[in-house]
């Protein structure tokens, strides 16, 4: 009996390690920018919104590189998603329209998605804001979070490229690993 549960034990271990393996590559195979300007619309994904409406690191992180993307894409508009945490004293998308606007960007090109809780609703919400025959769409969200954002996108008909914002050294160990048991629960659920 004793055999017999060591097997097991064994092999589960394998099974979860070559599992959380896996999860790693697919993180990482998506984790770079392929953005060309060749989508209209914008979809800058939503972060942590610290007191006083002060961006994350994650969230400045995606801001700053969308600002450069806008930048030299002028034809670009830009849909800031992101709704209001309970931990959060403004929505994460009136926080990123502010920064967008103080860096140059101008109003008219800033559409404002302010209800999504998770990144598949941040997707599906600003879908609902873009003209109907949208069908190509730039993501802009964390390295290490482009692989499922592109996937539940793609769920929803976009054709996607994407905008990588580098991840803060000081949190992506917990970042990437949380990651890994979120696109999991993706891939099982859809969503």
């Amino acid at each position: 009996m004793k055999k017999w549960v060591i097997s097991v034990s064994v092999l589960l271990v394998g099974a979860g390690t070559l599992l959380y393996m896996w999860l790693g590559e697919e993180i990482e195979r998506q984790a770079t920018s392929n953005a060309d300007g060749s989508a209209d619309y914008m979809i800058i994904l939503g972060a942590k919104v610290k007191p006083g409406g002060v961006p994350s690191l994650s969230l400045k992180s995606r801001l700053e590189v969308a600002v450069q993307y806008l930048m030299n894409y002028p034809h670009v508009k830009v849909v800031v998603s992101g709704g209001q945490g309970p931990d959060e004293d403004r929505t994460e998308a009136s926080v990123m329209q502010e920064y967008l606007e103080q860096n140059g960007i101008e109003t008219t090109r800033i559409i404002v998605e302010d209800q999504s809780t998770s990144t598949f609703e941040n997707l599906a919400f600003s879908k609902e804001l873009l003209p109907k025959e949208t069908k190509k769409i730039t993501i802009v969200s964390n390295d290490f979070h482009l692989k499922r954002a592109t996937y539940l996108a793609q769920s929803l008909d976009f054709e996607v490229d994407a905008v990588a914002a580098e991840t803060p050294k000081s949190v992506e160990s917990k970042l990437r690993l949380r990651e890994r048991a979120a696109l999991l629960k993706t891939y099982i659920v859809g969503y």
